[in-house]
């Protein structure tokens, strides 16, 4: 039994890494469960098409009829996005049952990692990682990205953690379990829709062959899992912190009252914020990955090039 069984290369991605090409990897949650249609359709073919104008081939990555997708064609994107919340939203714990129903799923930071990994893509640019909930010492709610960050060998370029989480308790969790997170021309961790936050990074790299360099020496090393780079969103789309902090208090507040939680409260939490903000942290959002896959793809084609 070997891995194509379940797994479906697309043609250009394949025909990338065979040649060593730089491959980004990119995630299918954004797509249908965070944003409106058709915007997300529109953001996930103008990301594909800003990583091949930065000299890399994109790997969208989903589950489409139960097989594991490395690289998507414009109709499954759109399929993604038209269904939108009725596409499962899949982690590591669901691949096996989205696979046996021959379902459709969005992966999420994890799931995407270990597809990218099976493909021997390297490197993922996505929106921000999952993390440490506020609350999670009691309530133990902890995404799945970060035990997947410390195991599966997966370079992941995010603006830092969403801004809705602990995020001093997730750089711990990530601490303890080895996975080094690198400040892109800053030292201070970014928080998805704003610059910076009072969390320093473990490391501030200036150049994307720096980073390469420092993935280069990870693996060679054996060391296993990956790396989060941190990238800030552009000035010009950062939002205040006051604003996100405050709208970000009203939302969990929400949250509490009407009961939500689990995998269920990234999604009503980033939707409320986008409301109490006046739909201004979707527009900061879409810039925010877009510069995330700029940055993915100058570090894949330096990462190639070792």
């Amino acid at each position: 039994m070997t891995l194509h069984t379940y797994l479906d290369i697309h043609p250009d991605v394949a025909a990338a890494i065979a040649a060593g090409k730089p491959v980004v990897a990119l995630e299918s949650t954004i797509i249908s469960h965070g944003m409106p249609y058709p915007d997300n359709v529109a953001m996930a073919i103008k990301v594909e098409e800003e990583i091949r104008r930065h000299g890399a081939t994109p790997a969208t990555i989903a589950i489409i009829n139960g097989r594991l997708k490395a690289g998507l064609t414009h109709e499954e994107i759109e399929l993604l996005g038209k269904n939108g919340r009725e596409v499962g939203k899949v982690s590591r714990r669901d691949i096996p049952f989205t696979v046996a129903k021959k379902a459709n799923g969005a992966t999420t930071v994890a799931s995407t990692m270990i597809i990218a990994a099976m493909a021997g893509i390297r490197v993922f640019a996505t929106g921000g990682i999952g993390g440490v909930h506020r609350g999670a010492e009691t309530s133990f709610d902890i995404s799945a990205d970060l035990q997947e960050l410390a195991q599966t060998p997966v370079a992941v370029v995010c603006a830092g953690a969403k801004s809705i989480l602990d995020l001093g308790l997730t750089l711990e969790y990530l601490e303890t379990q080895g996975v080094p997170v690198v400040g892109y021309r800053t030292e201070k961790l970014p928080a998805f829709f704003t610059r910076d936050s009072d969390f320093k990074v473990d490391y501030r790299l200036d150049e994307p062959a720096e980073i390469a360099a420092a993935m280069k020496a990870k693996w060679d090393l054996d060391l296993k899992g990956g790396m989060v780079i941190t990238n800030p969103i552009p000035e010009e789309y950062a939002m205040p912190r006051e604003v996100i902090d405050a709208a970000i208090e009203q939302a969990l507040t929400e949250a509490t009252a009407q009961g939500i939680k689990g995998k269920e409260s990234t999604p009503f939490l980033l939707a409320r914020v986008c409301e109490l903000t006046g739909g201004n942290s979707l527009a900061s959002n879409i810039q925010l990955v877009m510069n995330n896959a700029r940055l993915a793809s100058a570090i894949a084609v330096e990462f190639s090039a070792h």
